[in-house]
């Protein structure tokens, strides 16, 4: 997490891609030998004036030697870095995923398993548990997913790299105040190609303004195996960027009768006794209590869901500007405190499908010997090799497209 928006959609990108295939996401591991250096024309001389650079700006000399020890520039990292995919998911996908029952299964055990220490932390900070449990469930699977790069590696490459060296410049010297304060060592500092770091995902800048040392060892552990100190620097956060105790995220509403969309928008903030004027009403018909300011969200237009947003709403954008992320989160956190799905309907998707519908597309084509990884009614890249093997084999043109034709077909077929 980070402070601006083009701190968001390099610090977070993992969130996004935590939700590109199943449910256990988080910031994708690869071999270590992948983040191999290379030689560089020029990453030498420029290491040699970054290091004059961190001197200047009162790294020790100690630091720095165990800090650039054996770095050099890694390839992967800005291969990473220009290949950052578009993730254009539907909200219904993209709940399928960030509140699967795995991950609220596994939520809900480590809100127990660390139930004082949740406590402590949302009396401090404000922040409800379960939205602190769900931001660890979203940013890497609850810390089994930290990500893997050699982020003193990975940030030096980024920042010669030049693309956006100010920015990955000062991440880089942040890391290595960390470093001089003892918080970690270089070994343990790995994250994400981009510099995230630890349970919750945070950028180096990020841990040194807002990290916790709750659990009082002296130092901000982000990389711990113990969460806490992670928890309680994403409760701070929150906290700072304007987290209402008490307020709710959002809740799901229902719409009047010829409810006029173009009151709809996350800036189009009305008092809750306006929306109960024009005939908004809770899933129960009830009026929705006053939590301040709202505003009415569609995010799959006027046929899908409808959410009445808080102020809360926002603070979590803070964290990720993406609306389905916050929508992941928020959802999230309350199937984890025993809310029920969403029960407003999803239309079909472009294809003509509802999620059902692809549910028995995956099924139908695993049952015909093409393997879709799972039938959770995302179509990801698995299920779309399992179409193209399908329509291959039957000399149909390639599409890899999950339709209500396809699935007619496979219906004959059974």
């Amino acid at each position: 997490m980070t402070l601006t928006p083009t701190r968001r959609a390099v610090s977070l990108g993992l969130s996004a891609l935590a939700l590109t295939g199943c449910a256990a996401g988080g910031a994708g591991l690869v071999a270590r030998g992948d983040w191999r250096a290379v030689p560089e024309p020029g990453f030498e001389s420029w290491l040699a004036g970054f290091r004059e650079r961190a001197r200047a700006d009162g790294i020790s000399e100690a630091t720095l030697t165990r800090a650039f020890r054996g770095v050099g520039y890694v390839p992967l990292v800005i291969e990473r870095d220009r290949n950052q995919a578009e993730f254009n998911r539907t909200m219904e996908d993209y709940l399928a995923i960030a509140a699967s029952d795995e991950r609220i299964a596994m939520g809900r055990a480590k809100l127990r398993r660390h139930r004082a220490v949740f406590a402590a932390i949302e009396a401090r900070f404000g922040v409800k548990k379960e939205v602190l449990c769900a931001v660890w469930g979203m940013e890497s699977f609850y810390g089994t997913q930290l990500g893997d790069a050699p982020v003193i590696a990975a940030l030096a490459t980024l920042t010669y790299d030049g693309r956006r060296g100010r920015f990955f410049g000062a991440q880089l010297m942040a890391a290595l105040r960390a470093l001089d304060r003892g918080d970690t060592t270089v070994s343990r500092m790995r994250g994400s190609w981009a510099g995230a770091m630890g349970h919750t995902q945070v950028m180096p800048e990020v841990l040194e303004d807002y990290g916790v040392d709750f659990d009082g060892d002296g130092r901000r552990g982000a990389w711990d195996a113990d969460p806490t100190d992670a928890l309680a620097t994403t409760a701070n956060y929150l906290a700072r960027h304007g987290w209402t105790r008490g307020q709710p995220w959002a809740v799901e509403v229902r719409l009047p009768d010829g409810f006029d969309a173009g009151l709809a928008g996350r800036r189009r903030t009305r008092s809750v006794a306006d929306w109960t004027g024009i005939g908004v009403r809770d899933m129960d018909g009830n009026p929705v209590p006053d939590h301040g300011a709202a505003a009415i969200l569609l995010q799959m237009g006027p046929q899908g869901p409808a959410l009445m947003v808080f102020g809360n709403f926002n603070v979590i954008r803070r964290y990720n500007p993406a609306n389905n992320y916050v929508i992941g989160i928020g959802h999230l956190s309350d199937r984890l405190a025993g809310g029920p799905p969403i029960r407003g309907r999803f239309p079909p998707d472009e294809n003509g499908l509802t999620r059902a519908g692809r549910i028995e597309v995956q099924e139908r084509l695993t049952a015909q010997g093409f393997d879709t990884g799972g039938a959770d009614g995302v179509i990801g890249p698995a299920s779309r090799d399992a179409i193209r093997a399908y329509e291959r084999a039957r000399g149909l043109p390639e599409t890899g497209v999950a339709t209500d034709a396809l699935l007619a077909r496979l219906r004959q077929a059974a």
